[in-house]
């Protein structure tokens, strides 16, 4: 009997205290893409220090509407992974059509083209929205070998968790969708 396929895209995986990883530990990953070639995600609570205006003026993107738009362009720049760390990633609410959008399901998108920003920056873009700068991503069969060994816990996503809790706290979030608290997680690993 074959084992079935796990299929995670729109989960969140969370690491686990063992995995020392020093870009990967302490993470909370929302799966954007996951299929029998690997699985791309975006991590959500590892901020930069970089603002959304500040990416914005780096990239010569006018704000149109500044004072409308402060609560929005004033969150921090997100290290998304260590895959195209000189490419934005944006997760935004699935309102619009962009060159370059992956619609993961009816909360969430995944775009990777210039012209969300340019919508932003005018005040007609989503207002759900996190950048990222890079991703994160397992070739084929690599993340089931890291959850097999402990390294992950998986939970299917809350969108609000990703817009709208504050990132120092969507890693406590995260956990409390499987139904317990943060700090029962332990670094051993335990079979049944």
């Amino acid at each position: 009997m074959d084992k079935p396929e796990l299929k995670l895209e729109d989960h969140f995986l969370i690491a686990m205290p063992s995995m020392l990883d020093p870009i990967f530990g302490g993470t909370v990953v929302y799966l954007c893409e996951h299929n029998a070639d690997g699985a791309l995600g975006i991590i959500i609570n590892k901020s930069t220090d970089m603002t959304l205006d500040s990416l914005l003026d780096k990239i010569d993107l006018k704000l149109e509407i500044e004072h409308k738009l402060l609560p929005l362009v004033t969150r921090p720049v997100m290290f998304g992974g260590p895959v195209q760390i000189e490419r934005g990633f944006v997760l935004h609410e699935p309102v619009g059509q962009f060159s370059s959008m992956l619609r993961v399901n009816e909360h969430v998108a995944l775009t990777t083209s210039k012209d969300i920003l340019e919508t932003v920056a005018a005040g007609t873009g989503p207002q759900q929205l996190l950048v990222s700068l890079g991703c994160a991503g397992w070739s084929a069969g690599q993340l089931e070998q890291e959850i097999g060994r402990n390294g992950w816990l998986t939970v299917r996503a809350d969108p609000s968790i990703i817009f709208d809790v504050p990132v120092e706290q969507r890693f406590a979030a995260a956990v409390r969708l499987l139904g317990f608290d943060p700090m029962m997680l332990t670094a051993e690993a335990g079979h049944a």
